[in-house]
Formats: C-alpha cells, sequence, structure tokens
C-alpha cells in the first residue's frame, strides 16, 4: 500500500512498462473493487428473482447516465494533478487547488442529478417501461443516489494518488469496502436483526454506504500519511478558484460527455431490451456485468497512462510521453485478447454465477445470456483499445475531439445499427449487441488513430489542446 512510483524517471521502453505496470495493477484492482460493489447488488438481485434483477439494471442504466456530468469532472483531476507534478516547482500548492476544484466542480453538478435521478421511474414510464419494473428500478436507484458524493471525491482523490505515485492507498480502501459491500447487501436485501427484507431497495443502500465508508477511509490514510498529508487537501476549502474551475469545466465536461454518450447507448440498449421483455433485460444485465468486469483492466491502464503522459507532458518530455501511451495501449490490448478468448470458449458456466436454475425463466435467461456474451467476447479487444487510448489523450488534456468521435461511433453508427438489426431485420436482442459492436470497433480505430497523429508529431502543449 506504501509503494510509491516515481514520477518523472528517465528510462527507455524497459523502465516505462515497469512503471506503467507498477502504476497500473493497483489502479486495475481499484476498478474491479468498484465494479464489484454493482456486481455484488446484481448477484443478490439475480437470487431474489429475474423481475428485481431486470429492474436494477434499468435503474443503474440511467443512474450512470445522469452520472456522466459530475463523474467526468471528477475524472479531470488525474490529467490536471499529473500536468502539475511533472512541472515540478509549486507542484503541493497547485495539486491542492487541482483536487479543491475538481470536489467543487463535482459539488455544484450534484443537485441538478439528484433530481433527474429522484424520477426515475417516471423517467423510465415515460420510455414505454414496464410499470412494475419502472417502479422498483426507482426504489433501487433512490436508495443508491445518495452515495454520489463520496463517490465522485473518492475518484477526485484516486486521480491525486496516481499523479502522485502511490496508487495503492485507493486500492486498500476499496477492497474494504467490496469486504463490507457483501454482508451490507446479505443483511440489507434479505433482512435480519430487526430490519425487515429491502429487496432493491437495500441493494442500493449498501452500496450507497459504502462509497461513504470509502471516501472517509482514503481521507483517514491520506491524514497519516507523512508524504500525503503536506499536500492539506481540504485546507481552505471555501475559496473559490474561478481559474482552477474553468480548468475543470474545459477538460472535465468533453469527459462527461463523451460518457454521457457511451452510458446512453448503452441505456437506450437496456431500454430496448425492456421493449422485449424480462428475460431479455436480465440476459443483457448479466452479459454486460461480465464485459463491464472485464473492461475495468483496461480502463485502470488507461488511467495509468493518463497519469505517465500527463507527467512526461508536463515535464516538457514529449517523446517520453508517446512512448508512455504506446506501452498502456500495448498492455490493454493483450489483457483484452485474453478475456476475449475466456468469453468465446466458456460463456455458460460463467452466465450461471448470476442466475438459480430454480426461478422462472432462468434457463431461458441462461440461453440467451451466452450468446450475448459471445459477441462481447469478440469486440474485447475494441474495447480496451479505446479506453488506453482516451486515458493517453486525456493525459493531454485532449477531450473534446474524442468526445466528438464517440458520438460519432455510438449513435451514429452503434445504436441505430443495433436497432436496425433488432426490429426490421429480426435479431432481437443480438441484433442490439452487434450493433453495439460495430460502434465500438470505430470509436476504437478512431481514438488509435488520433493518438498516433498526435504522438507521432511530438504531442501537443496543453495551451494548444485547451484552445
Amino acid at each position: 500500500m506504501h509503494a510509491r512510483v516515481e514520477t518523472v524517471e528517465p528510462g527507455g521502453w524497459g523502465a516505462e512498462i515497469r512503471a506503467t505496470l507498477t502504476l497500473a495493477w493497483p489502479l486495475v484492482l481499484t476498478n474491479l473493487s468498484q465494479m464489484a460493489l454493482s456486481i455484488t447488488d446484481a448477484l443478490f438481485l439475480g437470487w431474489v428473482g429475474t423481475n428485481e434483477l431486470a429492474a436494477s439494471t434499468l435503474g443503474a442504466n440511467l443512474f450512470w447516465a445522469a452520472m456522466a456530468p459530475v463523474f467526468g469532472l471528477a475524472l479531470a483531476a488525474a490529467p490536471m494533478c499529473a500536468q502539475t507534478r511533472g512541472r515540478g516547482r509549486g507542484f503541493v500548492r497547485g495539486m491542492r487547488r487541482d483536487v479543491r476544484a475538481t470536489l467543487w466542480a463535482c459539488a455544484l453538478a450534484t443537485p441538478p442529478v439528484w433530481l433527474l435521478i429522484w424520477h426515475t421511474d417516471a423517467v423510465l414510464v415515460w420510455m414505454r417501461q414496464d410499470p412494475a419494473l419502472a417502479a422498483l428500478a426507482g426504489d433501487y436507484v433512490r436508495a443508491m443516489m445518495w452515495g454520489v458524493p463520496a463517490f465522485c471525491a473518492f475518484i477526485a482523490l484516486r486521480g491525486f494518488l496516481s499523479a502522485e505515485g502511490r496508487p495503492g492507498a485507493a486500492l486498500a480502501i476499496a477492497a474494504v469496502g467490496v469486504a463490507l459491500n457483501v454482508p451490507l447487501n446479505y443483511w440489507l436485501v434479505f433482512g435480519g436483526l430487526g430490519v425487515p427484507p429491502l429487496g432493491v431497495v437495500g441493494a442500493g443502500l449498501a452500496s450507497a454506504l459504502c462509497n461513504y465508508v470509502m471516501l472517509l477511509g482514503l481521507l483517514a490514510l491520506i491524514a497519516r500519511d507523512r508524504r500525503l498529508r503536506r499536500f492539506r487537501l481540504l485546507g481552505r476549502f471555501w475559496r473559490f478558484d474561478a481559474a482552477r474551475l474553468r480548468e475543470v469545466a474545459v477538460i472535465g465536461l468533453p469527459i462527461a460527455g463523451a460518457m454521457a454518450l457511451e452510458i446512453a447507448v448503452s441505456s437506450t440498449a437496456a431500454l430496448a431490451m425492456g421493449w422485449m421483455g424480462a428475460v431479455p433485460v436480465a440476459a443483457h444485465a448479466i452479459a454486460l456485468q461480465v464485459a463491464s468486469l472485464t473492461f475495468m483492466v483496461p480502463w485502470g491502464v488507461g488511467s495509468a497512462a493518463t497519469s505517465r503522459v500527463g507527467l512526461m507532458t508536463g515535464a516538457g518530455r514529449p517523446r517520453a510521453a508517446a512512448r508512455a501511451g504506446h506501452v498502456a495501449l500495448a498492455l490493454g490490448a493483450g489483457v483484452m485478447a485474453v478475456s476475449a478468448l475466456v468469453m468465446l470458449t466458456v460463456p455458460g458456466p460463467i452466465v450461471w454465477l448470476f442466475l438459480d436454475a430454480r426461478n422462472e425463466g432462468a434457463a431461458e435467461t441462461a440461453a440467451l445470456a451466452a450468446t450475448l456474451l459471445g459477441v462481447a467476447g469478440l469486440f474485447q479487444l475494441a474495447d480496451g483499445v479505446q479506453s488506453v487510448a482516451a486515458g493517453a489523450l486525456r493525459g493531454l488534456k485532449d477531450t473534446a475531439v474524442p468526445m466528438v468521435m464517440a458520438g460519432i461511433g455510438y449513435w451514429i453508427v452503434g445504436l441505430p445499427l443495433g436497432l436496425a438489426l433488432a426490429f426490421p431485420a429480426g435479431l432481437g436482442p443480438l441484433g442490439i449487441w452487434i450493433g453495439l459492436a460495430a460502434g465500438l470497433f470505430l470509436v476504437a480505430a478512431l481514438l488509435l488513430h488520433r493518438w498516433m497523429k498526435l504522438s507521432a508529431t511530438g504531442g501537443l502543449t496543453t495551451r494548444r489542446l485547451l484552445v
């Protein structure tokens, strides 16, 4: 937990591989730990019943789509802190300003997000979802929404720790959160010790409580660490920093936009599944959970790329920044090739982890989920490349163009193709997933091309990327 990654050290390809791996593996495990919170919810609710699993999926899709603005702003802390750290002089005060402005931005963006989330059931009914599923989804999301501030603050602090070369701290705290989420889910979902069975509400409350435990734990760890507490991250928190807030907005809002486009496509796909019935929604939920789980690996590698590229860019070393991005891309692609092989060869046993054979519709759900998981196996490599390339570009503070590329891939190609294959062509849920895979391949190609273009010219300066 106390291992520290050196920041702007000299070295070639071997040194960069070692530095990226040292930074990436705690970030990957932290992502997997945070993903485990939602997987735990899905596992427990899948054992309760198909309707509960389907409803939580519908609610979670709308929840994460609404969360995109605050989540994107929180992610701005990583490239800002990394470039500030790379510049060296005055980095303690500068990184404190970066974190403080990010937290301010997240706090300002949270109330509108809460307002939308509170009306989840009404939004889902308006989108022609089954009223019973919409009501359950609303209950789940209204319980989970209270953890939003803690979740975003944790992400911002994780970006700071990555830039400072201390990702293990966030990993240790996230592991505690996952361990706590299992008994909390069991207790609150099924009831006990004077608490009635709360079902979907219990799962949402468990996740919200774990987010606060993780935030408080991380703050306590930072306060106890001699090297980290010197930053006094919450010192003079009340100060309004207009310049840094503008930078958070310039970097974070395009990240939020790209995330919103991707999440909204996934949410629309889930809604389209809802038009076909509870079994397609549940099957979609299982396949999506597995694909999202493997996605946490390249996302962690992409976060490492953000820090490494940002550090080298801030230090004025464009060739080293390019090398950092290339190394991360190779690592992300290699890992996702392995996950693709697993999904394509043994989808059945994976699917049944989420289902109880005694529940009605379990066999039908398992068969469809295994088919969808096969499609997920086909797009694993593209998913890894687009995630790492986006992370490397964030290290350059290049976020606006990637947002446009995401819009083209997901909304102009992916979703229209998926809907056309699902309904006019009659492929149903399989058609939706084929369309999404096509869009993902296009986004990966566009982002990779942009990264290769920028890195081939030695990278761009922060000023040129922000205008």
